[in-house]
């Protein structure tokens, strides 16, 4: 008997988010107080809908945190893991539907290509299901492969960059046909869309397409289009864009493209370009959460987002200690599909 498998789109029924818990020993030592701001900001909207899954290295640091900050605790579920980070998108598990139930599919994550120590949330699936938090079967799969660098439509479209896929410190024993092949007997694509240009400066993923174009309901794209011809990102961005035009639905349709606005540029205290991106958003049960990051754009952005999602409350959230790390708001969240926790 042949298995049907499906890959969900993020919009479709959940029964919550998985987050990792900020500490002292990741990267966010220097502005602990502020990450975990956000934390409080992202959790409190996502309770509203849906449960949260937060690992964490001391279960009991995170969850007095959180008290004080006023979240409650009902629907948060706190387990003790170790972690090295907090992108979750990349760590945690892939579910995909087989048969219609879910399975957990835990590849392996080398820290976006052997850039960053990456031991602990490696392990992080398999832990969390150790802790009995997660319910259905763990598949580990001998392949290299972030939540971020894909989208997925729920109906067998997937859409990616070569550049991160094809990147030498992924997958190098595999060509882009057999990157191809994987991801079609996986997560059951029938069509997958590669994109060739596109890049955010600052960005450690090289270039994960959740920070540069989202599919949405009703063959919708929504991606980040940059305005400025002075600008770094606008020659890429426009390629990109051309891209975007001549890709086609299965019914052989062109998409309904949505163009974000453009933010004005984000430095670190050296002067380093920081990655923001109003695509990073995640979608949850009844609701849009986008990154905002203070600038005159963000209500445009929420607008846009607002027309690829009729009917769902669009909620701005404070990412700009986020992007501190080169990251953003859907960086930091797995959504967890029905059936999967405990």
């Amino acid at each position: 008997m042949s298995l049907a498998i499906r890959l969900p789109a993020e919009w479709e029924q959940q029964d919550g988010v998985l987050l990792a818990w900020p500490h002292a020993t990741t990267d966010w030592a220097p502005l602990l107080s502020d990450i975990r701001q956000v934390y409080a900001d992202l959790i409190s909207a996502i309770v509203r809908f849906e449960a949260v899954l937060l690992a964490a290295p001391v279960p009991e640091e995170a969850r007095s945190w959180l008290r004080q900050a006023g979240i409650p605790l009902e629907r948060v579920t706190i387990a003790a893991a170790d972690t090295n980070d907090t992108w979750t998108r990349d760590s945690g598990p892939i579910t995909v539907l087989v048969n219609n139930r879910p399975v957990l599919l835990d590849f392996g994550f080398n820290g976006w290509g052997l850039k960053f120590a990456a031991n602990h949330d490696n392990l992080l699936t398999r832990t969390l299901k150790h802790q009995g938090v997660l319910t259905p079967k763990v598949n580990t799969i001998g392949l290299i492969l972030e939540g971020g660098s894909i989208e997925s439509d729920g109906n067998g479209t997937i859409l990616t960059t070569s550049q991160c896929l094809l990147s030498p410190n992924r997958n190098p024993q595999l060509d882009r046909n057999e990157l191809e092949g994987a991801l079609r007997s996986l997560l059951g694509a029938r069509q997958v869309h590669w994109l060739e240009h596109g890049h955010l400066a600052g960005d450690d993923t090289d270039a994960h397409i959740d920070t540069l174009a989202r599919l949405c309901p009703d063959d919708t794209i929504v991606y980040a289009a940059c305005d400025n011809p002075a600008d770094e990102h606008y020659q890429p961005l426009k390629q990109m864009e051309a891209e975007l035009q001549a890709l086609r639905s299965p019914e052989g349709r062109p998409y309904r493209l949505l163009a974000l606005p453009w933010p004005t540029a984000c430095f670190d205290d050296e002067g380093h370009r920081l990655p923001a991106t109003y695509a990073n958003f995640l979608v949850i049960n009844g609701a849009v959460l986008v990154p905002t990051y203070g600038k005159p754009t963000d209500n445009g952005a929420l607008a846009m987002i607002g027309l690829a999602f009729p009917g769902r409350e669009v909620i701005g959230i404070n990412c700009l200690p986020l992007i501190e790390q080169h990251g953003s708001l859907h960086c930091i969240t797995m959504q967890l599909p029905t059936g999967v926790l405990s």
